[in-house]
């Protein structure tokens, strides 16, 4: 009998050691972008434990052609790519949001792979591995959705966006003063992004609103020239 009851008590200390006390949810291991771009894999994680926990999340391997950077983004804001782990805490039962780890495209097409270890550092043997796949595209051909003797400009991409989307452009004079509006679809104005005249691109924080529909106006010495939609979906 008592064999038998330390042999079970046994088996529930080993248990218990081997429990995980956090869950990784809805990752999804496969990413697609297109040359130039920033890649972001969001991460959820749940602290499974009724007391306050420490993990680090390591990368632990990459396979990265020579013009990408891997980089974490905890908050919306990407860190330097130099960053090789980075430290959450969760309270008990939290679950982390906003965070992702991404990649910067780089210049040339293929596919790589980044592993990330998750691991409590309290208890070194409590972890939990993944391996994202980055597919990174040519981007396809874009005709220009408005052109002038002043300005040729592309549309917003991608479209719908979550966090942040990009519009490239081309100012064919110095003197002309070109601008982006963000309004609503009440007309009210929420953000305005200037186009130097030094540039091609141009960066739209779509983190910034709500879900929703949203329009992008193209103003040239303040008088507005073109309007387009822009979707905002999380």
């Amino acid at each position: 009998m008592k064999k038998t009851l330390l042999l079970a008590c046994s088996l529930l200390i080993v248990s218990l050691l081997q429990a995980q006390s956090f869950e990784v949810r809805e990752v999804a291991e496969n990413h697609k972008g297109f040359i130039g771009d920033q890649i972001k894999a969001p991460l959820s994680i749940k602290n499974t434990t009724q007391k306050t926990l420490v993990l680090l999340i390591r990368r632990a391997n990459s396979q990265l052609g020579s013009t990408q950077k891997a980089f974490f983004c905890p908050g919306g804001d990407c860190q330097e790519s130099n960053t090789e782990e980075i430290t959450i805490r969760l309270e008990p039962g939290q679950t982390l949001e906003n965070f992702a780890v991404g990649l910067d495209a780089g210049l040339v097409p293929g596919v790589s792979s980044v592993k990330y270890t998750i691991l409590n550092r309290s208890n070194p043997a409590d972890y939990q591995d993944i391996e994202l796949h980055f597919s990174v595209e040519e981007k396809p051909a874009k005709n220009d959705i408005y052109s002038s003797r002043f300005i040729a400009i592309h549309d917003v991409y991608p479209n719908p966006v979550s966090d942040f989307a990009h519009i490239e452009y081309r100012l064919l004079h110095d003197q002309v003063k070109a601008k982006i509006i963000i309004h609503n679809i009440l007309g009210s104005a929420l953000s305005e992004y200037p186009l130097p005249y030094q540039e091609t691109r141009v960066k739209i924080k779509a983190d910034e609103l709500t879900p929703g529909i949203y329009f992008y106006t193209l103003y040239l010495d303040n008088e507005g020239v073109m309007t387009r939609k822009l979707i905002v979906r999380r």
